[in-house]
């Protein structure tokens, strides 16, 4: 049976959409709040899926230390996006890239990553949700 565990985050960052034809073309912040799930099979020497120690430690250090109080115009190079826009979407994406190979890494395999949610504000949000 496989079994799907979260840890949640928190970050502040700023960001403008140029293209936007609405207020997002201003520069504006956020607290984003990032879901990110794992799961695999829950291992009998542990009783666990994954610690959730290390999966936080995995995305403080590759995710939330690198966005957290930027301007996110600023930092596209980590996005890699080609319309340049830091939206909830293309974040998501990103993140998910980021992600995939140190969880994969860490747990040989044996641990996905599964899910994540990145929340713009607290009633949207853009998801992702692998195998």
């Amino acid at each position: 049976m496989r079994i799907t565990v979260v840890k949640e985050f928190t970050f502040d960052a700023a960001h403008n959409l140029p293209n936007h034809p609405g207020k997002c073309k201003h520069i504006h912040g956020h607290t984003y709040r990032l879901q990110v799930g794992v799961r695999g099979s829950v291992a009998p020497e542990t009783g666990m899926v994954a610690d959730f120690g290390i999966l936080k430690d995995i995305v403080k250090m590759h995710v939330v230390d690198k966005l957290d109080h930027t301007f996110l115009n600023d930092s596209l190079d980590l996005f890699y996006l080609p319309n340049g826009a830091p939206t909830a979407e293309n974040m998501v994406v990103w993140i998910v890239k980021v992600l995939n190979a140190f969880i994969l890494e860490e747990w040989e395999g044996l641990v996905k990553l599964h899910f994540l949610r990145l929340y713009e504000t607290p009633t949207s949000y853009a998801e992702w949700r692998g195998w």
